[in-house]
């Protein structure tokens, strides 16, 4: 059954980033689908902050490297709302290697790496657009990486799949206009438990640092920073399709 609120799917919202633009977007009054792979209970803690707003939730295990389970993520919503209005492709992968390590990653790594990180985003991007096209609107946002144009990251593959998502962006942007809005943000480093486990508490701790000091801002982003501008994307951002925005504090500019 059709309803008056808006919906939104969120890939990889169990934590992080994703979390953040769920809680947000149900702040809002938008109804959620919370996605995760592995972390059901941290997922169904998500679930239960955006209920907590008083909107209707939806709880959906899929691996978006899989095309059948991203076709079945949005069938899904689609059954229990009739529509889908917001997509956030937050999924990530990655494998923390030294860049100066080339044997540190395999064909397997970057085929992986790769599928969660733009063939995932194009596959939910391919489910949705049918439905946005018929009700006329739709905003796409992709969460890319600063790493995507300075190739630093926590790996070359990692940095190479978000160079990859973000002509993703800019050639869905052209393919699915007029009526839907297709965008990515590039954050820098984030504070999330997911890059401490990443680098260990020691090397994430003296990266923080590190990154203060070298910003414009002196700061570190949190996963509320960037969900800030993925939501103003959204559901603001009317004449804005095809851009790329940075969130690092200006970290860049010191390091161009």
């Amino acid at each position: 059954m059709a309803v008056a609120n808006k919906v939104a799917i969120i890939t990889g919202s169990a934590s992080g980033v994703g979390a953040a633009v769920a809680t947000m977007l149900a702040r809002s009054g938008v109804y959620v689908v919370v996605n995760y792979t592995k972390s059901k209970a941290e997922a169904q803690e998500v679930i239960t902050q955006c209920a907590a707003h008083g909107v209707d939730t939806l709880l959906q295990q899929a691996d978006v490297a899989e095309d059948d389970a991203c076709r079945r993520m949005v069938d899904e919503a689609i059954k229990k709302w009739g529509r889908v209005d917001y997509l956030v492709n937050n999924a990530g992968a990655t494998k923390f290697v030294d860049h100066a390590d080339l044997e540190g990653l395999s064909a397997g790594d970057f085929q992986r790496i790769f599928g969660v990180n733009v063939v995932g985003p194009f596959q939910m991007c391919r489910a949705v657009a049918p439905h946005m096209k018929r009700a006329g609107r739709g905003a796409i946002v992709n969460i890319s990486a600063a790493a995507s144009v300075s190739g630093g990251g926590s790996s070359i593959a990692y940095a190479a799949s978000k160079g990859a998502l973000n002509t993703l962006t800019l050639s869905l942007a052209r393919a699915l206009g007029p009526e839907i809005r297709v965008n990515a943000v590039c954050p820098g480093m984030v504070k999330t438990r997911w890059m401490e486990q990443g680098l260990g508490s020691e090397r994430y701790a003296a990266l923080v640092r590190k990154t203060e000091a070298a910003s414009p801002l002196h700061s570190v982003s949190t996963p509320d920073d960037v969900a800030e501008p993925a939501v103003w994307l959204l559901e603001n951002a009317k004449q804005v399709t095809g851009e790329i925005m940075f969130i690092d504090a200006g970290f860049r500019l010191a390091h161009p």
